[in-house]
C-alpha cells in the first residue's frame, strides 16, 4: 500500500492558500480516479483507492501543517508503511510556479509541515513530491505568500493540478521521472 499525503492547513478560509497545494493536488488525484469519499481518519481525512493496481490511501492531515505528523505517523504504524512508500506532496517557494520535483528524503528547507513529519516518523527518508509556487522575492514576504490566496493570474495551477492527477499512475508504478516527464509535457501543452 501507498500513503500519499498532502499538506495543508484544513480551514475553509485557507482552501485557496499557496501552502494547501497539497490538498489540492490529492482532490484531483482523487476526483480523476474515482477514490472514496473523505472520511475522517488519523486526525485527517483519508480517500482510499487504486492507480495503476496500487492501493492507495490519500491523507489530508486535519491537524494544521505546523503538526503534519499528528497524522501521517499514526496512518504509517497502523497501516504498516514503510517511509520509501510514503510520499507527500507540498508547495515549494524554491520552485518557479507550476514547476514541479520530486526527491527522496533531504532537509525541511523551512517547511514545517516536512520538519514535523520528519519528527514524528524518525526519518526524512519519505518521497516529496515538490509544487513550485515560486518565491515572492524578500524573505520577509514569505509568511503573506504561502498564506495568500493563488491570484485570477496564477492561471498554470488546474492545468498543473490536471496534470498530476493524469500522471499519478506513473508515480504509484514508482516511475518518478516519468511522473516529472508527464507532468512537465502536459502543462506544456495547456
Amino acid at each position: 500500500m501507498l500513503l500519499w499525503v498532502g499538506l495543508g492547513n484544513p480551514e475553509p478560509g485557507q482552501a485557496r492558500h499557496r501552502h494547501n497545494i497539497g490538498f489540492m493536488a490529492l482532490d484531483a488525484i482523487a476526483r480523476r480516479h474515482g477514490f472514496s469519499p473523505w472520511r475522517s481518519r488519523f486526525k485527517g481525512l483519508a480517500s482510499d483507492g487504486s492507480i495503476a493496481g496500487q492501493k492507495v490511501l490519500l491523507l489530508k492531515p486535519q491537524t494544521y501543517m505546523n503538526l503534519s505528523g499528528e497524522s501521517v505517523q499514526p496512518a504509517a504504524a497502523f497501516l504498516k508503511i514503510p517511509p520509501e512508500n510514503i510520499t507527500a506532496f507540498h508547495d515549494e517557494l524554491d520552485l518557479a510556479p507550476g514547476r514541479i520535483r520530486i526527491k527522496k528524503g533531504g532537509g525541511a528547507a523551512g517547511h514545517n509541515g516536512l520538519r514535523d513529519m520528519d519528527r514524528k516518523l524518525g526519518t526524512p527518508e519519505y518521497w516529496r513530491v515538490r509544487l513550485g509556487i515560486g518565491h515572492p522575492g524578500m524573505k520577509e514576504k514569505v509568511t503573506g505568500h504561502v498564506l495568500g490566496n493563488f491570484a485570477k493570474v496564477d492561471t498554470w495551477l488546474e492545468p498543473m493540478l490536471d496534470a498530476v492527477a493524469d500522471a499519478a499512475p506513473l508515480l504509484a508504478k514508482g516511475e518518478r521521472e516519468a511522473f516529472m516527464t508527464r507532468v512537465a509535457l502536459l502543462t506544456q501543452e495547456s
